[in-house]
């Protein structure tokens, strides 16, 4: 941290100390952090449910995924410079740290001009070739738009809290972030239910909160004068660390393309059923993002210290770590679901009053409750291997999992279950076979973290 910063905002140094409390330390702001972000979405929702009606709930959901494909590059980014200033960090390597640093800011403005760019001309070519309802394609255009023309506070924020979090500094990041949720809740109701703004307006408000977030971040970056220099002369492009991040990140960014890809192929699946699934699988989702909120904060949490570790050439405390964190994750994960199972409906009230709506979200729910563990160590493995500098093996295991199972399986069960009273078949049928891929995902990633390939592919070696 800066000098003069809060005590309580030090960032976390993960190379001592007991590993599980310092994961847990490191993780609790990231949680927290993470519901903040969560409610961006879920406030979008609540309040188009709420002052537009069902067929806007259907329409920024259907929004989703396309949105997901087309900011892969920031997600990439934010995860390879995560990991190359945690190892830099690890190594106390002050100077390639400054230029790691500049050079992701670079690639931060290059990256949202070219999404911003490429969103605009495919938005509607991909609602209409998703079989998107005409009742809602209108809105879903306009949502996207509104949000693609303002992607550089998104890549900003999410790119610069993912330096903050490789530096150990996760309290930063949940700070900004709350303060922005609530820019974002105030200005939902007031584009939506006072100026009347319709779906745009949700779009408008997450804008300008996210770029207001990003801004916060640049200042706090200024401030941590004691771990790197912030000086005019590392925003030049040097090579060596630009594509260093990017050669990190591109696996990760590929893998939510292809997580984004087969969103995007279910969706088309989803929208044959018509506007009421479409609702509820917009429902579920939210009430499945909060779900799937420990499983991430640990995923990252893990990147971060296995990346200051090896970067400190400390291997036996990355597998002390693994063994210990994997359980936590575990019993978190068992916890949240089990909550979710009880008090789920009543979340689901939230979005609606509709009473069909509410227990079609309720009856896909139960089928991904076990899943939820399979995804603690999935993301558990998957944070060590990346922050080892080894993205390639959890991209290869995302895709085989999710192109080789996912999608081929959802297609299949619901063809192989048509019938007279389902002449496209159960709808359930795409739960299921997501139930199936994430299980499948956890057994691979066990199997190649016990391989243990990833041990030697630490950038500062």
């Amino acid at each position: 941290m800066g000098k003069g910063s809060a005590r309580w905002m030090k960032p976390v140094d993960m190379t001592t100390g007991t590993p599980w409390k310092k994961i847990l330390e490191f993780s609790i702001p990231m949680l927290l952090g993470n519901i903040a972000q969560q409610l961006y979405n879920t406030v979008d929702s609540i309040v188009v449910g709420r002052y537009i009606g069902d067929n806007a709930l259907a329409a920024v959901g259907s929004a989703g995924p396309i949105l997901n494909l087309l900011i892969v590059l920031f997600v990439g980014i934010s995860i390879g410079a995560s990991i190359v200033v945690a190892q830099y960090l690890g190594a106390r390597d002050r100077e390639s740290l400054s230029w790691s640093v500049g050079n992701c800011i670079i690639l931060i403005l290059a990256a949202s001009a070219l999404v911003t760019l490429a969103g605009l001309i495919v938005v509607r070519p991909l609602l209409v070739a998703l079989n998107t309802p005409d009742t809602i394609i209108d809105w879903c255009a306009a949502y996207l738009s509104v949000m693609f023309a303002g992607s550089v506070g998104l890549a900003f924020y999410n790119i610069l809290s993912g330096v903050l979090r490789g530096l150990g500094d996760s309290i930063s990041a949940l700070l900004y972030l709350v303060i922005s949720s609530v820019i974002n809740i105030v200005l939902d109701v007031y584009f939506v239910a006072v100026l009347h703004l319709g779906v745009p307006g949700v779009a408008y408000a997450t804008i300008i909160a996210q770029a207001f977030s990003g801004i916060l971040c640049i200042l706090r970056l200024t401030r941590m004068t004691d771990m790197f220099d912030m000086k005019w002369k590392y925003f030049r492009w040097k090579k060596r660390y630009g594509m260093g991040i990017i050669r990190l990140g591109i696996p990760s960014g590929i893998t939510q393309a292809i997580l984004s890809m087969a969103m995007i192929l279910c969706q088309n699946l989803t929208n044959s059923y018509g506007e009421a699934f479409i609702a509820a699988n917009v429902m579920l989702q939210r009430v499945d993002g909060f779900a799937m909120l420990p499983n991430l904060s640990f995923g990252t949490a893990f990147t971060t210290y296995a990346g200051q570790n090896i970067g400190a050439k400390d291997m036996k405390r990355v597998q002390k770590g693994a063994r210990q964190g994997l359980l936590l994750s575990v019993l978190v994960s068992l916890v949240i679901t089990s909550l979710i199972l009880i008090f789920g409906k009543y979340l689901m009230h939230i979005f609606t009053d509709t009473q069909e709506l509410v227990d079609m979200s309720m009856q896909l729910m139960r089928i991904l409750a076990a899943g939820y563990i399979a995804m603690a160590v999935i993301q558990t493995l998957g944070g060590i291997m990346r922050g080892a500098g080894d993205t390639m093996t959890p991209m290869w295991i995302s895709i085989v999992q999710i192109m080789g199972v996912r999608v081929p399986l959802a297609y299949f069960l619901c063809y192989a279950t048509r019938s007279a009273a389902y002449p496209i078949g159960r709808k359930e049928m795409l739960y299921v076979s997501l139930l199936i891929a994430w299980i499948f995902g956890a057994v691979i990633s066990a199997v190649f973290y016990k391989r243990g390939r990833w041990k030697n592919r630490a950038i500062t070696t």
